[in-house]
This record gives structure tokens, sequence and C-alpha cells, in this order.
């Protein structure tokens, strides 16, 4: 709200990604669109916290996209001039204020704090900041 205070907080990274995508330009603009499958290498001191993990799990990856333009606010979505000026509120480009990056991946291996997924359009470096699961809706 204008004349509020804006709120300050620490967020630290759990871990990296490890994935044969070099830079932000080999990264498909979805995870559909051809991403490779990835490892998520996480702390050790989180061991507890992966303890449930299991193949066949489905994620939410939380990353922050360190290399992203924070001061953007319009793009053309996927870079696509064709395409008309939108807010980044209302696209999923990297670029935007706070370039936090979501990503639905399932789990194939887990091996202590390193969890191997599926199809994860981030690259090689990108921190890891939560892990959530998957839920289904109620019926």
């Amino acid at each position: 709200m204008p004349g509020q205070p804006r709120a300050t907080f620490e967020l630290r990274a759990l871990g990296h990604v490890e994935s044969r995508l070099r830079a932000g330009d080999d990264a498909p603009k979805q995870a559909d669109e051809g991403a490779p499958d990835a490892w998520l290498v996480l702390d050790p001191g989180l061991a507890d916290a992966c303890a449930d993990l299991a193949p066949g799990d489905e994620l939410v990856v939380v990353t922050w996209l360190h290399e992203a333009d924070r001061d953007v606010q319009v793009v053309h979505p996927r870079d696509d001039p064709a395409r008309p000026p939108t807010g980044v509120f209302s696209t999923r480009s990297p670029a935007r204020p706070n370039p936090l990056g979501l990503h639905t991946v399932r789990v194939l291996v887990v091996d202590g704090t390193r969890v191997h997924v599926d199809a994860l359009e981030a690259f090689d470096g990108t921190p890891v900041v939560d892990l959530k699961p998957v839920l289904t809706p109620r019926r």
C-alpha cells in the first residue's frame, strides 16, 4: 500500500540445481518444452527434511532466478515481439521484481539430500529456495 514501509526478510538458498542446462538461454520456456531431468542438491543439514521424499512424489520446486533482471515490469511474453507488451505479473517471465521460479516436477530418485527430478527448466547453479508437495484437490 502506498506510504507503508516495505517489509524486509531473509531468504536463504537450501541448495542448488545441477543440470546440463548451462545458461538461461539454454533453458526452455516451460518444462514440457524439452526440459531435461536434473538434480536438486540440498544442504546436508536438511537430511531430516528430505526423509519422507520418495520416487513418484510430485513437488513444486521454488527457485531464485538469480540472473533475472529485477527492474523489468513489462515484457513481450515468451520474448516474442509479435506478442503485445504485458505486465510481468500476468506472465511467467523470469524477469520480475522478485524472481521466484515455480517448477512442478516428479521425483525420480532420492539419495540423501540429493533429489533427482524430471523435466526441470532451471539451469545449472540456480539456487533452490524451497520444495513443496503438489496437493491434489479434495472432492
